[in-house]
């Protein structure tokens, strides 16, 4: 890349970073679709090995939560 097109305006971008091949946007729909990362705190994360332990407690919480919230039948 020659001088002429480095962008001078940014002080984080040096003349060595050439981005001429780059795709814009490659990562946007998959970043446009988000993911739900969720931080457990430590002595939580303890009691859970895996995130499918994790995964699995929620969804019997779930169930009974469903199953307490239910009008009786009159």
């Amino acid at each position: 890349m020659n001088e002429t097109q480095h962008n001078t305006t940014d002080p984080d971008m040096k003349a060595e970073y050439d981005f001429s091949a780059g795709m814009r946007g490659k990562y946007a729909q998959r970043y446009a679709e988000g993911t739900n990362v969720v931080v457990l705190a430590p002595d939580v994360a303890a009691a859970f090995p895996t995130a499918e332990a994790v995964n699995t407690a929620l969804r019997a919480l779930i169930t009974l939560a469903r199953q307490s919230v239910k009008t009786p039948v009159e």
